[in-house]
């Protein structure tokens, strides 16, 4: 999605059900192989983009002690969750941020959501906000992540909200519609509608925008299928 209005009101419709989509469930798995390299590296600062209500990045700093973290995100409903947590948190794009980072993370399948366009100005941008030497770490989806956990029909609800996905994708292009009813303290319902794009991007696509930079790691990641439906890949400064 490139138009960033409509970007931003798809990503606070999702924000409002966030907690009743699954992702929270599949969290610790993902979260694990975050920690465990990090756990191997020496740093002092850390920047997590996409940062969203501020889970992992509170996770990782109270784990591992970084003296200074930031999160940014496009939802402003994402960043004042995040804030409400005591971490520090901008409603801004990469390419407006200032200083660089020990360490750059994009967690849960965050380098999906952008065209092949911005894809090469992210991770032109990462190059430069990373510290001499510096890690960039992140996940994408699989085909099989997109092809055969992904699509399909989705609802949940609770007891003020409604929720529909239906999912489709074609040509490299992952589509979710949704369509959510809240309940006002009324009584009446108030229906929301925004569609999410995702788009495949494979491993050699990420590395050849990344010139800069080698691939030290890579893992295969499993969280909701029988097989691989991410990938887990570490990046750093040459």
């Amino acid at each position: 999605m490139s138009n960033n209005l409509s970007t931003n009101k798809a990503l606070d419709l999702y924000a409002k059900v966030e907690d009743i989509v699954g992702v929270k469930e599949a969290s610790p798995q993902l979260y694990a192989y975050y920690l465990l390299y990090l756990q191997s590296i020496g740093f002092d600062s850390m920047l997590d983009v996409g940062c969203g209500s501020g889970d992992f990045l509170i996770q990782m700093r109270d784990a591992l002690s970084i003296p200074e973290v930031l999160g940014i995100d496009l939802s402003s409903v994402m960043v004042q969750r995040a804030r409400a947590k005591g971490l520090s948190a901008k409603n801004i794009e990469l390419a407006n941020v200032k200083g660089s980072f020990d360490v750059i993370t994009a967690v849960f399948d965050m380098l999906n959501y952008l065209n092949k366009e911005e894809l090469e100005g992210f991770l032109s941008s990462i190059e430069k906000h990373l510290n001499p030497k510096g890690f960039f770490l992140c996940d994408i989806n699989t085909l099989y992540g997109f092809r055969e956990v992904a699509v399909g029909s989705y609802i949940a609800d609770d007891d003020h909200r409604f929720l529909t996905i239906d999912s489709e994708f074609e040509d490299g292009v992952y589509k979710s519609d949704f369509t959510l009813f809240e309940k006002s303290k009324m009584g009446c319902y108030r229906k929301s509608q925004e569609t999410i794009e995702q788009l495949y991007h494979s491993i050699d696509e990420i590395t050849s925008l990344l010139p800069n930079m080698r691939l030290a790691s890579k893992d295969s990641v499993t969280l909701y299928g029988d097989e691989s439906d991410k990938s887990f890949l570490v990046f750093q400064m040459r």
